[in-house]
């Protein structure tokens, strides 16, 4: 028997808009998308219609480079990989939500930073220290796993070395190129907090990178989008098929539902026995057994001996205990 996921009606949800609108703040550099990285359609040459083909889209535009985000985020490349996965499987669980979103981008690209910035991943071996090489990946035991440039590993440990809501917050200010206010929403802050939280990432990352510290004030800005933009991964960052992804997101949807159905289906066993078992009136509990001492043992009647027997035998043939004695006969 197959199974198979209703798909949202595309008629009710229409396609999302543009997922990478130009910034706000004017044109900037992004953060290191590689050529093409936004291809229409796949190899047959057109998309799949309805809300496969929408979701296909939004993740041919966006996924390529926010894999190259969190990977800045993290400097982990499998958990780079494993949190843009992760974002696009429950974009694609939730998709009317996603796909009526004002920014489905947007939306994608909270979920993957959330999940790449999540403190819980310190609890998973070789995730607790970015700058070790991964002992599962075979691109990091092959000596691939640092930047190829000098200065791109010289910024890249800098970022990695700021808190990680200053290194969301740089990434989504000069990398993605969201406005201040922006920025601010979309880490949790108000506005003020974030424009300190820049000031502060901009004076460690100043400290850090000799490049951005021997650059003019008033150029260090520009100077740090730029070598954002064009800094390099040392390592290859190609994100699975939107296809495999939606089918990922489908088996698990389907491991979730019948794991809540059998869980249900045991819960209303259980009460259905229970009910079924169940006093239906107070019994009160049968007190325990005490020994008693002191008490004669029973016994019964004595043997009779032979001249008891005998006048047994006589005193019950005596008229005077017939019927006679009771009702006597006229003479």
């Amino acid at each position: 028997m197959t199974e198979s996921v209703e798909e949202p009606d595309d008629t009710r949800f229409p396609p999302p808009p543009p997922a990478d609108p130009p910034s706000r703040r004017g044109p900037s550099t992004r953060v290191a998308e590689p050529p093409g990285a936004h291809g229409g359609p796949d190899a047959t040459g057109e998309l799949p219609a309805g809300p496969r083909g929408a979701f296909d889209a939004l993740y041919r535009q966006t996924a390529p480079g926010l894999v190259r985000q969190t990977y800045l985020l993290t400097g982990r490349r499998f958990l780079a990989l494993e949190a843009v996965e992760r974002a696009f499987q429950q974009a694609w669980a939730r998709w009317p939500e996603v796909a009526t979103d004002p920014e489905p981008a947007g939306w994608v690209r909270a979920v993957a930073y959330d999940y790449a910035l999540s403190p819980w991943h310190r609890l998973r071996r070789g995730v607790q220290d970015p700058l070790d090489p991964d002992p599962d990946d075979p691109d990091a035991r092959d000596g691939r796993g640092d930047a190829g440039d000098p200065d791109d590993r010289i910024l890249m440990d800098a970022l990695l070395e700021l808190s990680p809501i200053h290194r969301r917050t740089v990434l989504l200010y000069h990398g993605v190129g969201l406005d201040l206010p922006d920025t601010a929403a979309e880490t949790e802050a108000s506005t003020p907090t974030a424009g300190i939280r820049l000031l502060n990432a901009h004076d460690e990352l100043a400290a850090r990178v000799p490049e951005l510290a021997g650059a003019p004030p008033e150029n260090r800005l520009a100077l740090l989008e730029q070598r954002l933009g064009a800094l390099q991964p040392g390592v290859p960052l190609v994100p699975r098929p939107a296809a495999a992804v939606r089918g990922t997101a489908e088996r698990r949807t389907r491991r979730w539902t019948r794991a809540v159905v059998g869980m249900t289906a045991m819960i209303t066993v259980a009460t259905s026995y229970t009910l079924s078992t169940a006093p239906t009136r107070y019994e009160a509990p049968v007190s325990p057994g005490v020994s008693v001492s002191g008490v004669p043992p029973l016994s019964g009647p004595q043997q009779l001996t032979e001249e008891r027997r005998q006048l047994h035998d006589k005193l019950r043939d005596d008229p005077a205990a017939g019927p006679a004695r009771l009702a006597p006969l006229a003479g």
